[in-house]
């Protein structure tokens, strides 16, 4: 049997990710995760928020971890994950009243952020929520050393990877019909950015 995957990270963060998720969440029934990662987020907010369905979705290569932790977790309402790319148009999901995602936008490419962001707009109904997870910075200044040194190594990797500046996504949200709503601290000088889709006529 697959060993599971196991991010730190994920548990760190997973409780201040879930008091924002119930403040924003508790009206919800379906939740879109892009890039689900080990699955432990997916098990976790599920588990505590027995409300609503929570759709999976990642790269195949992630698919048999994720599995492997929703098989452990037993929660009736978290889905097997979808494959789904960012760039590839039309993602295989048709409707979601909110889209959740941690740690992604700082590994794509820019023009990968760009279709993620322009997708999530569209997939969106009027008033549907984005929450985005992860390190940004401000005006284009890192928001701590440890920050400023993860996006070197970033960027070391692969210069098309970096942690994004939060006006530069919040332009790409606007364009694709979201207000923004909400900034929250999390912990490792991290974010949880929530978005809104506007509403005609607003």
């Amino acid at each position: 049997m697959l060993n599971k995957p196991f991010s730190q990270a994920c548990e760190n963060n997973k409780e201040p990710i879930l008091a924002v998720l119930y403040r924003h969440l508790g009206g919800v029934r379906e939740v879109l995760e892009i890039g689900s990662g080990t699955g432990q987020h997916a098990v976790f907010f599920a588990e505590n928020l027995p409300h609503l369905t929570w759709q999976t979705s990642d790269q195949r290569i992630y698919h048999p971890g994720i599995l492997a932790w929703l098989g452990d977790g037993g929660a009736a309402n978290v889905r097997p994950p979808l494959e789904l790319d960012v760039t590839v148009h039309p993602w295989p999901v048709s409707s979601a009243e909110a889209v959740f995602s941690a740690n992604t936008a700082h590994i794509m490419s820019w023009p990968m952020v760009k279709d993620f962001i322009s997708g999530v707009g569209r997939l969106l109904p009027e008033g549907g929520l984005f929450l985005l997870y992860g390190p940004f910075s401000y005006g284009g200044v890192q928001t701590s050393d440890s920050n400023a040194r993860f996006d070197d190594s970033l960027r070391a990797q692969d210069p098309n990877m970096g942690i994004r500046d939060f006006e530069a996504v919040d332009a790409l949200a606007a364009a694709a019909g979201m207000a923004f709503m909400e900034d929250n601290a999390m912990p490792a000088n991290n974010r949880l950015l929530v978005w809104r889709r506007r509403v005609r006529d607003e």
